[in-house]
């Protein structure tokens, strides 16, 4: 049987200071075949190419990957600043009208970072432009040098509310993650449910309440040893169960037929 496709939210870069590219990191692609058991599927997002209605309709779940530019402040009421950083104003235009519309028919997506940012700003909810500018926060941004295992290292624990679906999932209180992020929630959206927190009280996991389908998320970077990993691996099964039960009942139902 053929798997379940997973479209994964690609991102706009210039190669070689010249050359536009659409592009996704490997380590999403293997997470998503090799954990999740789903068929991934990078997506140029960007309204000029695809539309989402159209990925709605060829893909089973969503992976709302992390980037380096950030959500534009004006998608939650707020002028841009310095501070703000780059955006992608093409990839907003996609993700968060696609981010509502899994909400509303319950189809599956898994937020990463940026995506984790994306899915609380799709929901009505505000950002910080930068968290370590904040008092009493600390840095949560990717160090500037080293190798990429030290740059995703583990570096902070996540304390999980008390027997909530982050709990359940991991079996345990409190997590180890990496943290590769300068932004974060502010204001949480409608239906944001925060369940976990960085030890500065940084909001790191986060599900819509009463949503039919999967929206968990997390603010770190999971994809990072997905399969090793004893955090991001039950976090990318999970997903890959839910993509494939969608899938299955999207077979299951009846097909309208044209007059």
């Amino acid at each position: 049987m053929t798997r379940p496709v997973v479209g994964i939210i690609g991102n706009q870069h210039l190669l070689n200071d010249s050359y536009p590219a659409h592009a996704g990191g490997e380590m999403n692609t293997e997470a998503v075949a090799c954990v999740s058991g789903c068929l991934p599927l990078l997506i140029a997002a960007d309204p000029r190419f695809v539309t989402v209605d159209e990925l709605m309709e060829v893909c089973d779940g969503f992976l709302l990957t992390g980037g380096r530019p950030n959500v534009h402040p004006e998608e939650y009421g707020e002028e841009p600043t310095e501070a703000h950083g780059a955006f992608d104003r093409a990839r907003d235009a996609i993700v968060l009208p696609l981010v509502r519309q899994c909400v509303e028919r319950g189809q599956p997506f898994l937020g990463i970072c940026r995506g984790f940012q994306e899915v609380n700003v799709a929901m009505g909810g505000t950002l910080y432009p930068e968290i370590r500018d904040l008092p009493g926060r600390m840095n949560h941004r990717m160090p500037p040098d080293g190798t990429l295992e030290e740059k995703f290292a583990l570096r902070h624990k996540v304390s999980l509310a008390e027997g909530g679906c982050f709990h359940r999932l991991f079996g345990a209180p409190e997590v180890m993650t990496n943290t590769l992020h300068g932004q974060g929630i502010k204001r949480p959206g409608a239906r944001i449910e925060i369940e976990g927190f960085a030890p500065d009280g940084t909001p790191e996991a986060l599900y819509v309440k009463g949503a039919p389908g999967f929206t968990m998320s997390v603010q770190w970077h999971p994809e990072w040893d997905a399969a090793n990993d004893p955090v991001s691996r039950p976090l990318f099964e999970a997903f890959g169960t839910a993509v494939r039960e969608f899938a299955a009942a999207r077979r299951r139902a009846p097909q309208r037929i044209s007059a």
